[in-house]
């Protein structure tokens, strides 16, 4: 019977072991991430962050048919090569990914682990990660794909990493709309925490600050990688120190992070905010550790989110005016991926005839746009 028959990948010998980031960004990533890239057994490139093209995937119709699954495989390609950070030295055939994946289990997951595979074995690398966080969403799907698929989970203080977000053109321009998104994320991440214990490593960002060698040891450990001392002084990687000169959203990424801005959301969020996430996230930070400031009993409306929404469009409009201005490089290279999505947007519903669902429903990510996706609301 065939891996097509029975819906699930086998497990390659030929083929790096595939790690999943989770289950939000602005938790410090990045700062993994590059760190772990020191290892020459480990590969993990600027994520594709499939996130954003997942609302494309109805139109694509019937995956069943050769034409429109390799279309999804050019597309995918593109995506990859207008990426803001590129994979160096990889350049992919369309024909030679399609080959690859075409009697396995159709989907967009399985193309972009393609990519993923082909650029682990040519950096000769044991395991690959994606830091696509958001695609904890996806996380089931990705266990039925690849039977030795694993998770990552990195948590950090709601407080902080929702006044990080609020300041990130890549999220909301509000407490609420970024409280409701954090919400979302970490309860899927528990939940396959509970069902999937063994394949779930999780650790705190706050930790991670405290004792780097400690918590990139347990890292290490879990993905069956050496842990090497030059994971400790990331200014010696010419990642981190190209990708910190591209976008303010990185610009910390080349040195070591600073403890002291642990609390750093005390001074740019109003008590009014914090008990906001509190209420929301309570439970959370119970569960992970971390202490309250308030009574967590914020009172909130369906009026209330919908003003938050209406305001943080108006928000993300000026954010990205300001960033054409001030940072021509960052904005350049955004709007082109997101030219590159909204370009699909426009030509699938042509190409696939009466082969979709109705993706009007959502929109891509833009710098008109605010972003949405199927069953976690606005983000």
């Amino acid at each position: 019977m065939s891996a097509h028959e029975t819906g699930k990948t086998s497990v390659s010998l030929s083929r790096p072991t595939p790690i999943l980031m989770i289950p939000l960004r602005r938790c410090g990533s990045h700062a993994l991430r590059l760190r772990l890239n020191f290892s020459p057994q480990f590969y993990s490139p600027y994520p594709l962050h499939i996130v954003d093209f997942m609302p494309l995937v109805p139109w694509y119709g019937d995956l069943a048919d050769d034409r429109r699954y390799f279309q999804m495989v050019v597309d995918i390609i593109g995506l990859q090569t207008a990426s803001m950070v590129k994979w160096s030295d990889m350049v992919f055939d369309p024909a030679v990914v399609f080959e690859a994946v075409k009697n396995e289990p159709r989907s967009v997951h399985r193309i972009v682990w393609e990519l993923l595979f082909q650029a682990g074995v040519k950096n000769h690398a044991e395991v690959i990660m994606d830091k696509s966080l958001d695609s904890v969403h996806y996380a089931e799907e990705l266990i039925t794909l690849f039977e030795d698929m694993r998770f990552l989970n990195v948590v950090r203080d709601p407080r902080a990493q929702i006044s990080s977000m609020n300041r990130a053109i890549i999220h909301d321009f509000d407490t609420l709309l970024n409280a409701m998104t954090w919400v979302a994320a970490h309860t899927a991440a528990r939940n396959l925490m509970t069902r999937y214990p063994d394949r779930v490593l999780t650790i705190r960002y706050e930790d991670f600050l405290s004792n780097q060698e400690q918590v990139l040891r347990r890292i290490c450990a879990f993905f069956g990688i050496e842990f090497l001392p030059a994971m400790l002084d990331v200014s010696q990687s010419p990642e981190a120190q190209r990708i910190s000169g591209l976008s303010a959203l990185w610009e910390s990424n080349c040195h070591a992070p600073i403890a002291a801005n642990l609390d750093k959301f005390k001074q740019s969020m109003s008590l009014q905010e914090i008990e906001l996430i509190e209420t929301l996230t309570g439970a959370h930070m119970d569960y992970y550790g971390y202490e309250r400031m308030t009574r967590g009993q914020a009172v909130i409306s369906p009026q209330r989110v919908h003003a938050a929404r209406k305001a943080s469009e108006a928000l993300k409009k000026t954010a990205w005016s300001d960033l054409a201005a001030n940072d021509y490089r960052d904005y350049l290279l955004r709007k082109f991926r997101a030219d590159y999505l909204q370009m699909m947007k426009t030509r699938l519903p042509r190409s696939t005839a009466r082969g979709g669902a109705d993706a009007a429903l959502w929109t891509v990510a833009a710098p008109n746009g605010a972003r949405h996706r199927p069953g976690i609301g606005t983000r």
